[in-house]
């Protein structure tokens, strides 16, 4: 079993595949690794010999962010927008979409299931 960036790689998967799920690879990224190390993208990643697991594994420490150190990366560029008082950094401390779209209808992600507002029934009419 390949383990990569604290990773378990996906046994019966190809190699082109288990790469991306590792958090912060995608399929271009994938590609790009591939080419640099020179290993097959047809390739299971149960085949993979120890010398092919290492040059992944140093190719990806030396030459891109991922898992831990982006999602900080991540979490740190967000603060900083929350500290200086942007649109971006207010829209993301209310939970709300910061990319423009709507939000009178849609945005359930961010905003959450909806909450129901109680004490609005309408009182019964009295007699009299």
């Amino acid at each position: 079993m390949a383990r990569i960036a604290g990773v378990d790689l996906p046994k019966d998967k190809r190699v082109q595949i288990g790469l991306r799920y590792i958090f912060g690879i995608g399929p271009h990224h994938a590609d790009e690794i591939l080419k640099k190390t020179a290993i097959n993208p047809d390739t299971r990643v149960n085949a993979l010999s120890d010398g092919e697991v290492a040059k992944l594994r140093n190719v990806i420490e030396n030459d891109y962010a991922v898992e831990g150190s982006l999602r900080s990366e991540i979490n740190m560029n967000i603060k900083r927008l929350v500290d200086i008082g942007s649109y971006r950094g207010l829209r993301h401390r209310r939970g709300l979409p910061c990319r423009g779209q709507r939000t009178k209808t849609n945005a359930r992600t961010c905003k959450g299931p909806r909450r129901a507002i109680g004490g609005l029934k309408k009182k019964p009419v009295g007699k009299g």
